[in-house]
């Protein structure tokens, strides 16, 4: 025998989406469902009903791709966030575990279809691009919801008006008192004033307007600390050799120790670098402006007669090849460790491609220009052979090949032509290393074909276990590692299209979602010891520690 009975949820607000798209449930309030702010009710008839299903539309307009013109001209002002604290964040939203909470907002701002964003610790960065539905208030907990409005609808302009009577109403208090005391000082003043015109046309030269604003004009300045050369060389006892950390095509990096104790690490470019001053102006410009966990900071520089030197952060597990390729510290990386150098690398070149002040495109990203701390966290170095574009240009074309082989995709190595996706093919290389242990300027002994080759052989035959280093074929976590084999092979592609983007790459080694399938990569079943450049197959590949290596083209 069965009993049938009906219950309702005590709360009307537990009900999945009782007061419709862009509206809020608060059970102890009286309406139960609200429009939030810089919307309203999509019937007011249904509404008046306590028929809240309909939901709420939105008042103003977004600024958005159609309008924006409008933003340059001073016409229109851009979008706003307004936080909702303690609430059911609402359904349907996108999760990008690689984003801080910044990023989150700027992807928001920047997407036309975002409506509004997330940021919790433990969860990251997730976003809504459908209809916000099933919003409850809680009266304690919940998160924060940081809900995407048009600025008339933010209430910066109340604020602003506000500010203008406030100010307005000190301002005429100040303005009163100010000319009683103005009254009471201007004799006083004027006496001053004319026995000071005296003394400096009797003895000092007048400078005038324009000449000094050309003198401060022509003075240059820095925003990072300038050091002395005396300072550089007594933190690295003379540049003495046991303190040298590594070396390549632009000169030595060596450790030091300030006055104040702090270890910094010291890149000394050699004369015949290649790299003139303003190359080298450039570098400390690109790195100054460049603020992100994943990446290396620089804090300071030094320019004195023919010694140019940067000072960065020093790391203290130095470089990530001295240890990923050491058949005995290679322990020291478990899959845990190595998956979040995979996606801590793949966040700092999110940033350089879309999040900095700039745009940047690497060029030599490589395993001797990830940097590990003492947690082993990655943070890229090497921003000297790095080049800035406008946010609306895609690609360049360079006469001047950079880089390392064996990490160039074949569209810059063959015709100079660079973007993002170049740096996607680098990622793709460093990644499939980490995984393998190996680097990829080896052979494969038996089948005598380069890693790339192999790999992909061997993820087309289903033998992606033996890829992988023999430390890590006992991890529990085997699904991710050819989730992480699939993505590398997509990453090096032949032709750009067919790679994703470096958002859309980290999204994949995060999501489970299928992925499609990679193409035979034929650009690395080329022999590169038959190339024209002059080197041998040994000498062919960097093997510098933290430095940069660099190929002049013909």
């Amino acid at each position: 025998m069965w009993e049938s009975s009906w219950e309702v949820p005590e709360n009307p607000c537990d009900v999945y989406g009782f007061c419709g798209a862009f509206a809020i449930c608060t059970n102890k309030k009286s309406p139960i469902c609200e429009c939030l702010r810089g919307f309203v009710p999509l019937s007011n008839d249904e509404w008046s009903k306590s028929n809240w299903t309909g939901g709420c539309v939105r008042r103003s307009e977004l600024l958005c791709e159609r309008n924006r013109s409008s933003l340059a001209s001073g016409n229109t002002k851009p979008d706003k966030f307004r936080a909702l604290k303690g609430i059911k964040l609402p359904d349907h939203h996108h999760f990008f575990p690689y984003m801080d909470a910044n990023q989150c907002q700027q992807w928001c701002l920047g997407n036309c279809s975002c409506k509004g964003y997330s940021y919790v610790e433990g969860i990251y960065c997730m976003v809504w691009t459908q209809d916000l539905i099933d919003i409850q208030q809680f009266s304690t907990g919940g998160k924060n919801l940081y809900l995407r409005l048009a600025y008339v609808d933010s209430g910066e302009e109340t604020k602003r008006a506000t500010l203008i009577i406030t100010l307005t109403t000190i301002g005429g208090v100040l303005l009163l008192g100010g000319f009683i005391f103005g009254l009471c000082r201007w004799t006083t003043y004027k006496k001053r004033r004319r026995t000071m015109l005296n003394h400096l046309n009797s003895h000092d030269k007048i400078v005038s307007r324009d000449t000094l604003q050309k003198e401060v004009h022509t003075q240059e300045s820095y925003e990072l600390p300038i050091y002395e050369f005396k300072e550089i060389t007594a933190s690295t006892d003379n540049f003495s050799f046991r303190n040298k950390l590594g070396e390549g095509g632009f000169g030595a990096v060596y450790k030091g120790i300030l006055d104040d104790g702090q270890q910094v690490a010291v890149k000394r470019l050699s004369g015949d670098s290649g790299q003139g001053i303003e190359e080298f102006k450039n570098e400390i410009m690109l790195i100054s402006k460049l603020q992100h966990k994943n990446l290396v900071r620089l804090l300071g520089c030094c320019i004195e007669g023919k010694e140019r030197l940067l000072i960065y952060e020093y790391m203290t597990n130095k470089s990530l090849d001295t240890i990923l390729f050491d058949p005995k510290k290679r322990t020291q990386l478990d899959w845990a460790t190595r998956f979040n150098i995979i996606l801590g690398i793949g966040r700092g070149l999110i940033y350089l491609h879309r999040d900095s002040c700039l745009r940047i495109i690497h060029r030599d990203l490589k395993c001797s220009n990830v940097l590990l701390d003492e947690r082993m966290n990655p943070k890229i170095s090497d921003f000297g052979l790095a080049r800035t574009f406008q946010m609306t240009q895609e690609l360049a074309n360079t006469h001047r090949i950079v880089g390392t082989y064996g990490y160039m995709s074949p569209e810059y190595a063959m015709g100079g032509v660079m973007s993002e996706k170049s740096d996607v093919f680098s990622y793709g290389v460093v990644l499939l290393e980490i995984i393998s242990g190996k680097r990829n300027s080896q052979l494969i002994d038996r089948e005598q074909v380069y890693p790339l080759a192999h790999a992909w052989k061997s993820w087309k035959e289903g033998r992606e276990i033996e890829l992988m280093d023999q430390t890590l074929t006992n991890t529990s976590c085997l699904s991710e590692c050819l989730r992480c084999i699939h993505v590398g092979l997509l990453c090096v592609q032949d032709l750009a299209k067919d790679r994703p983007t470096m958002t859309e790459a980290l999204y994949m080694l995060s999501s489970e979602i299928d992925l499609p399938e990679p193409n035979e990569p034929l650009f690395t079943l080329q022999r590169l010891s038959g190339t024209s450049i002059g080197q041998t197959h040994e000498n062919m590949f960097s093997i510098n520690g933290v430095t940069i290596s660099m190929t002049e083209g013909r």
